[in-house]
């Protein structure tokens, strides 16, 4: 029968093993920026100082509460970064991001957001960007294949381009139908802002009160950003147009007309309500 090997008796420290292993790391990696956020930890501090020397009571103002005008629905993309492109302070927008900014009916968190945005923010305005050179865009044009679920996500997208696949294929250049087809995305997630309860409900609400809102709210507006320029634009073109024909799929609400009982008005009506 085979005897076993001889085994030392003598027991390694596990903890001496440890704090060798811990030297060795910290003797042969140099001290590296990327290893920490201290770029971040600096940079805040920086901005605070700033702010603070600006206006002393800026951080005990917006410590209290939030009243944004503004609901901003963009793309994740690092380079579209809201409140620096638009210039403004914090407290101002109210911020919803996701690849390609899309208005999904089915994502919990885009829901959520414009709800507690519109029916408990009351925003003015709901700004929906899209940007040129979006990687997700891009993506739904080359027919790139991605693992789920960002796989699922594009599949939106490509819904998108089916649907304006007439106008989409005579544009020969692949970037400038790439292009195009970030505007049309746009104003394809504005028509789903305008059918969703939420925003339909608050447009009727402010609506029956224009003298005290002044304009049917939230106003819906289509933009895109260009990274090349750093030039935010809105899109030319009346959502009306596209509104018009799915009213009656998708209108919820409507309403007598202010000042005449027989026109009517609904929740997916003009924000700018002229007399009759």
């Amino acid at each position: 029968m085979c005897q076993p090997c001889s085994v030392s008796t003598a027991v390694t420290n596990p903890i001496s093993v440890l704090e060798v292993f811990s030297r060795g790391l910290h003797l042969s990696r140099p001290r590296s920026k990327e290893w920490s956020i201290d770029e971040l930890i600096n940079c805040n501090e920086e901005w605070r100082q700033n702010m603070m020397n600006t206006d002393p009571n800026f951080f005990a103002r917006t410590a209290r509460t939030q009243k944004p005008r503004y609901l901003w629905i963009g793309c994740s993309d690092s380079r579209v970064a809201p409140g620096t492109i638009c210039g403004l302070p914090p407290g101002t927008l109210f911020v919803h991001r996701n690849i390609a900014n899309l208005v999904n009916n089915v994502d919990t968190s885009a829901m959520s957001v414009i709800q507690y945005a519109v029916g408990i923010l009351q925003v003015q305005h709901i700004v929906i960007c899209g940007h040129y050179d979006c990687g997700g865009i891009s993506a739904a044009v080359r027919n790139d294949d991605h693992p789920s679920p960002l796989a699922n996500w594009l599949r939106n997208i490509r819904d998108v381009y089916r649907m304006h696949r007439e106008e989409l294929s005579r544009i020969e250049d692949q970037d400038v139908r790439a292009r195009r087809l970030v505007e049309i995305n746009v104003i394809e997630q504005a028509i789903n802002l305008y059918k969703t309860r939420i925003v339909q409900q608050r447009r009727v609400e402010t609506y029956q009160k224009l003298d005290e809102y002044g304009f049917v709210q939230p106003k819906i507006h289509p933009c895109v950003y260009d990274p090349a320029t750093g030039k935010l634009v809105r899109l030319d073109v009346e959502m009306q147009d596209y509104l018009e024909e799915l009213k009656e799929i998708y209108n919820l609400y409507s309403v007598a007309h202010l000042d005449d009982e027989e026109a009517g008005w609904d929740g997916m009506g003009p924000s700018v309500v002229l007399p009759p």
